[in-house]
């Protein structure tokens, strides 16, 4: 939200300095995210100056240009070449003379120098609007009113004043906030409260409003009373559609909008004055002089602003003529036939209250993100759609030159009431752990608009603003009572009340933290990416049990993920492009899958993402690329951390691996790991391997959950290791060797370990050579050499039996 210091303050009564406004905006709550100083029009016009067109006639070797001498009340009138097709005698023009610099909309600042233009010398120049910064027009020179004073500075003439602007930050309920009047409002409460201060607000609200002559009534019917709880109207007659004046573009231009002509310029005035959107029909189009708030059949068409043609759906509000034909999606986005044009002289101007869910599914489901449909979206103040309506149309009078011809047109069948909310003072101590006295709870409340129902002793109960359509619970008073009071106001406690609990996730959290703590100690990298990705990532047997999204924000995220990769290559793809190329990344997420019949399963993920070099090269070391081998080794360290002791791993035929290999514990399977398919990595444009671990994060930890904790004394007696070579089968993996070896249940073998393989013709056709390491340890006694022999010698034997090995001698 852009809120200018200026065009605030013209809504206290005091003032206030730009660097405490800052202060106070913060100390509501309303985070400043940027705060900085602004001129109106860059260089603030300084050195030009306004003067009189006296003399003009054609350039005498230029067709195009013309002659000027030009009286800027400084002595001896200027010539000036100008080539503005519009330049006249008598014309009150502005004047940049030699020396003076002036900032272009575009380009670079340009500094008069006396010029010589097709052999006349030229001491200045006659601006257009695009020239100095004022606007964007380039089809002529600024042509001033015919009473403006020659040799006034230019900065003097525009009213030109330094401003300050505020990006403030605004949670989803902060509606009241989203506008100047309404952090005005916030602002005067501090102050009332802070510096003991009355009467701060100055409202621009009159009671000028009154029905010039009686002109065509437009009569209006709500149809659908819950999607549209309220509708304004007015009728006014012979305005002119032209440019707005300067004050009223300046205030558009410091918020960084930019003006199209009076009518729309004062409509977007509003919206950002006041909150309350509002729209402007072109009166003479409305058919049978009748509005109708109503649905209409879905897939009715309806050619919007845009000029492109929408399918009405069946819970869209339409705003309808007396045929029933639509003209605006209500409170979204108005129609191409009945919207203001320079020739409209008649305006029908709305002002409305719509449901926040309709508009947001509108709003959503047409892609149409306006201004009107954030407003609406969050609940607008539905008591001030009628003094909104008059404000605007009291300007539309005296800017557009319009004359009221109707009543106020003002339908409202089934009046809200405000919502009531009891608070306790036992309570505010307890959440707010401050002790208020009930006069200064009072103090606050009025101040921000509540009306005091009834208080004792014990509690108070209040009436909300309809400006606050988020006050519902007592928290939420107490939010605004601390809000208004200061946040740092409340004292540290001196005794702190503690309720004892037991975590419900405990384990699963410390888990994940010990993972993660693992993960980023041996060079990994947490990511965080969108559950919701592009359905063209995956085929069509995939999609039919898609989660889809109904409302999609565009057409690249319109399924909740299936799978984690797709995500996690995006965030690779992002890294290479940046000369990033050595990845290794993590993230804790979940996949998303329709069961049908409505049912939906979400399942929680440990992904792991592995790409180009784990070690570079140095001094001392060797670069060291990443492979399946690193793969699975991180694989294992994170199932032993898990406090899992033994596994099984087997291969697996993946619809994303090239190869791979399914991790399970017993016959749960827990996990996936194995370099990602070409064909998916080219369809990113990723040039190197990507291996990808996937764990079933919930099986993982309910399994590590299962298992005893505890503590394992440190042996006191030595282990002994014996290596033996063996000649095998290539096809024989190492996993088969290993299996064997367990399957021999000796208790005192700690570990089997592979530290070769040799392959040559020496050992045979077909034939490999593994070295295996074997660790053999009792924990009450020191082995001897006859029972280590005895053991070797099984496994020995169970090598030659299952294996067909032969053992090196």
């Amino acid at each position: 939200m852009t809120i200018s210091y200026n065009w605030l303050c013209e809504y206290l009564t005091i003032s206030i300095t730009p660097e405490k406004l800052s202060a106070v905006l913060t100390s509501l709550g309303l985070e400043v995210e940027n705060f900085e100083k602004k001129e109106q029009v860059k260089g603030g016009l300084e050195g030009l100056v306004t003067g009189e067109v006296i003399e003009c006639g054609k350039h005498p070797n230029a067709d195009k240009l013309s002659l000027t001498r030009v009286n800027t009340g400084s002595g001896e009138a200027l010539t000036i070449v100008c080539g503005a097709p519009n330049v006249a005698v008598g014309q009150k023009v502005i004047v940049a003379p030699v020396g003076t610099t002036i900032y272009p909309l575009k380009g670079e600042p340009v500094t008069m120098k006396v010029a010589r233009i097709r052999g006349q010398e030229s001491y200045g120049m006659i601006c257009a609007e695009d020239e100095i910064g004022l606007g964007e027009r380039h089809d002529g020179i600024v042509v001033l009113p015919a009473d403006t004073p020659v040799g006034l500075p230019a900065a003097s003439y525009y009213q030109l004043k330094e401003d300050w602007i505020y990006e403030i930050g605004l949670t989803p309920n902060r509606m009241d906030a989203m506008s100047h009047l309404g952090v005005a409002k916030d602002v005067a409460a501090y102050l009332a409260i802070h510096d003991n201060r009355e009467n701060i607000m100055k409202y621009p609200y009159t009671n000028d409003f009154n029905k010039d002559r009686q002109g065509t009534e437009i009569e209006v019917k709500i149809e659908n009373t819950q999607a549209c709880q309220r509708y304004c109207g007015v009728v006014i007659d012979d305005i002119v559609v032209k440019e707005s004046p300067a004050w009223l573009k300046n205030r558009l231009k410091s918020i960084g909008l930019r003006a199209i002509n009076n009518i729309v310029d004062i409509t977007n005035f509003i919206l950002h004055e006041t909150g309350q959107p509002l729209h402007a029909f072109d009166a003479d189009k409305i058919k049978g002089n009748a509005v109708i708030v109503k649905n209409l059949p879905a897939g009715t068409p309806f050619i919007t602003l845009d000029e492109k043609e929408r399918k009405v759906g069946a819970d869209d509000i339409m705003i309808c003529n007396g045929a029933g034909e639509p003209m605006c999606f209500g409170g979204v986005f108005g129609g191409l036939e009945s919207g203001v044009t320079a020739a409209t002289k008649r305006i029908f101007l709305e002002s409305a209250w719509f449901n926040p869910v309709t508009i947001r599914k509108t709003s959503f489901g047409h892609n149409l993100r306006t201004d009107a449909a954030t407003r609406f979206e969050k609940g607008v103040d539905i008591s001030n759609t009628a003094n909104v309506l008059k404000r605007a149309a009291l300007l539309i009078k005296e800017i557009a030159g319009g004359t009221i011809s109707s009543d106020l047109i003002d339908v409202y069948p089934d009046p809200k009431p405000k919502k009531q909310v009891t608070l306790t003072y036992k309570y505010l101590r307890r959440l707010s752990g401050k002790e208020y006295a009930p006069a200064a709870v009072k103090k606050v409340l009025t101040s921000l608009g509540f009306d005091i129902i009834r208080e004792n002793k014990e509690e108070i109960t209040v009436a909300a603003p309809f400006s606050k359509p988020d006050i519902e619970l007592p928290a939420d008073i107490v939010e605004e009572i601390m809000r208004v009071d200061g946040y740092d106001n409340v004292a540290i406690p001196q005794r702190i009340t503690v309720s004892p609990s037991v975590e419900a996730f405990g384990f699963q959290t410390a888990l994940k933290e010990k993972t993660g703590n693992y993960l980023a100690g041996n060079g990994f990298n947490e990511i965080f990416t969108n559950s919701i990705t592009n359905s063209a990532y995956f085929d069509d047997e995939i999609l039919q049990t898609s989660v889809k999204m109904i409302n999609s924000l565009s057409a690249d995220l319109n399924i909740m993920r299936p799978s984690m990769l797709e995500t996690g290559l995006e965030c690779i793809v992002h890294n290479l492009n940046r000369k990033n190329n050595h990845l290794r990344l993590f993230e804790f997420g979940k996949t998303y899958k329709s069961m049908g019949a409505g049912r939906y399963e979400e399942k929680e993920k440990l992904c792991l993402y592995i790409t180009g070099m784990i070690r570079e090269a140095s001094w001392k070391e060797k670069e060291s690329k990443s492979d399946f081998f690193y793969a699975k080794g991180v694989t294992e360290s994170i199932l032993q951390i898990s406090g899992l002791d033994s596994w099984q791993f087997e291969t697996t035929d993946s619809r994303e691996l090239e190869y791979g290999l399914n991790v399970s514990v017993g016959k749960t399977a827990i996990a996936t790991l194995g370099l990602v398919k070409n064909a998916i990595t080219k369809r990113f444009d990723i040039k190197q391997q990507v291996w990808y671990i996937i764990f079933d994060w919930e099986k993982l930890h309910t399994l590590a959950a299962a298992q005893k904790q505890g503590y394992t004394e440190i042996p006191r007696f030595p282990a002994v290791q014996r290596d033996l070579a063996i000649v095998l089968g290539k096809q024989v993996a190492f996993e088969t060797v290993e299996q064997t070896v367990r399957k021999a249940a000796i208790q005192r073998l700690e570990s089997v370990k592979l530290f070769d393989v040799f392959e040559s013709d020496k050992l045979g056709a077909g034939k490999k050579s593994l070295a295996v390491s074997f660790t053999f340890l009792d924990r009450e006694k020191t082995l001897t050499d006859t029972e280590i022999d005895a053991m070797m010698q099984h496994i020995i034997t169970r090598f030659e039996k299952e294996l067909s090995a032969e053992i090196r001698k």
